[in-house]
């Protein structure tokens, strides 16, 4: 009896200490990919800390699979930790329908299962060119509140690693701060060229028909969140630009497209010089011709008048 008692105490201790499951990078994909909700620590060997979040995670196992309908694992010294938390582990990212969201916290059971429980759908609202003035109002009289916009690119590696950062800020304000992001290479480019966005990613904070732009030097969580709260009056504040109308846009496409012919231009010049000298040869040839036309044609009108004074002085007589 009594070594059935310990055989059942070591398989449930067992079953309890095997609950985070560790995961390689290629699964870890394919979870991110199926799960409806999944929780991931990124964790690496001899990490103190590593190790209380892990802790935390393993007593919170149970609960978020019961309440939050979320599979929980852990992935030790993962090539992936970069790509959702600048400062790599430790890390615990929650993925919504595969949305990244980012812990920013200690590693308190009441804290995290809180933060998590209250973000369980993402807090940042993807904008376009189409929809950006009605959600926001930044310029017809913000009445949705304050927003602040993300502006990234596909191509944009930096932009791919702070997605999780993003909708933690999103979830630290959610309630007080609408947290946007704008793609402005595709669906949000005139946007982006309305506020002279030209270096990705680039963060605006619109406020009462002004725009701020964050020029703090970190790009985490407690930055982008200080920023949004009071920070922001300590950079130049600028006046939101109107929509463009149908002939800015005609006006603003012939400047483009002239700026493209000259640019394009001095490209084949520097590419094939013989072009520009055949050019300038012909100029000069057409410019000679001309300009002896011209002298012969001064020489030829004094004879003629002569001739014309001489007629009529003879008719006279």
């Amino acid at each position: 009896m009594i070594i059935k008692l310990c055989w059942l105490f070591i398989f449930f201790a067992s079953t309890h200490c095997q609950s985070l499951q560790s995961v390689s990078d290629d699964e870890l994909l394919q979870f991110i990919k199926e799960e409806e909700k999944l929780i991931v620590l990124f964790s690496k060997q001899n990490c103190d800390v590593c190790d209380k979040f892990e802790k935390t995670l393993d007593g919170l196992y149970e609960d978020f699979q019961k309440h939050l309908n979320a599979a929980t694992v852990k992935a030790v010294n993962s090539h992936l930790a970069r790509l959702y938390s600048p400062t790599k582990e430790p890390a615990v990212v929650f993925f919504r329908h595969g949305v990244p969201l980012l812990y920013d916290g200690e590693p308190d059971e009441n804290e995290i299962y809180g933060f998590l429980e209250k973000n369980q759908s993402p807090a940042v609202k993807e904008l376009t060119d189409k929809i950006f003035e009605h959600m926001t109002q930044a310029a017809t009289g913000a009445t949705t509140g304050d927003w602040f916009v993300m502006f990234y690119g596909a191509s944009c590696v930096e932009c791919q690693r702070l997605h999780a950062v993003w909708e933690g800020v999103g979830a630290t304000l959610r309630g007080r701060i609408n947290l946007a992001r704008v793609d402005a290479n595709l669906a949000g480019a005139n946007t982006a060229k309305r506020f002279k966005v030209t270096k990705l990613p680039a963060f605006l904070f619109f406020r009462l028909g002004k725009v701020y732009r964050y020029d703090l030097p970190k790009n985490d969580i407690k930055s982008f969140v200080s920023f949004a709260q009071d920070w922001y009056k300590n950079s130049k504040a600028e006046a939101v630009p109107l929509l463009s109308s149908p002939f800015d846009e005609l006006v603003d496409w012939c400047v483009e497209m002239i700026r493209y012919s000259i640019a394009f231009g001095l490209k084949i010049l520097a590419r094939y010089p013989w072009i520009w000298q055949i050019g300038v040869l012909g100029f000069g040839l057409v410019a000679i011709t001309a300009l002896i036309a011209i002298i012969k044609a001064g020489k030829s009108k004094p004879k003629s008048v002569k001739k014309d004074k001489q007629t009529q002085s003879k008719k006279s007589k």
